[in-house]
């Protein structure tokens, strides 16, 4: 009575160890090779940034600030229709291409916010990191 049992179980698994794998040989070959042979397509330039432990102001806005103020951020679109509404050429939406900036400014606008731009905490970016932020924003002014 225990053979009757087990014989349909080792018929089904026989039937399962014969069956062939139901992908086309072209997509085997393609997911043991990896990648398409181009490789990735590369990293949109907005989404670029200095290397981390880089320490110029130029470098520190990159990574501190970059999510938001750099081509495609945030506060890069906010800032540029600001622009457009004053009468102003839309490159004044990046911050880097700026002149009317102060160091100060940046400093207040840093630690107070303004408008969508949440307030950063000496946590988030400490005096030292800051002050070199708005030197090169403020193009030491």
């Amino acid at each position: 009575m225990k053979h009757l049992v087990l014989l349909p179980l080792l018929f089904l698994a026989a039937c399962n160890a014969a069956e062939e794998p139901k992908t086309a040989p072209s997509a085997q070959k393609t997911a043991a090779k990896g990648p398409p042979a181009g490789g990735p397509p590369p990293i949109p330039p907005y989404q670029m940034r200095a290397e981390a432990g880089a320490s110029g102001g130029e470098a520190l806005f990159s990574n501190k600030c970059g999510a938001c103020h750099l081509a495609g951020g945030m506060g890069t679109n906010l800032l540029t229709k600001q622009m457009l509404a004053a009468k102003r050429p839309p490159q004044d939406g990046m911050l880097a291409n700026r002149t009317d900036l102060t160091a100060d400014y940046v400093k207040t606008v840093v630690r107070n916010g303004k408008m969508a731009m949440p307030r950063l905490t000496k946590v988030d970016v400490t005096d030292t990191q800051l002050d070199a932020i708005a030197d090169y924003l403020g193009k030491g002014k």
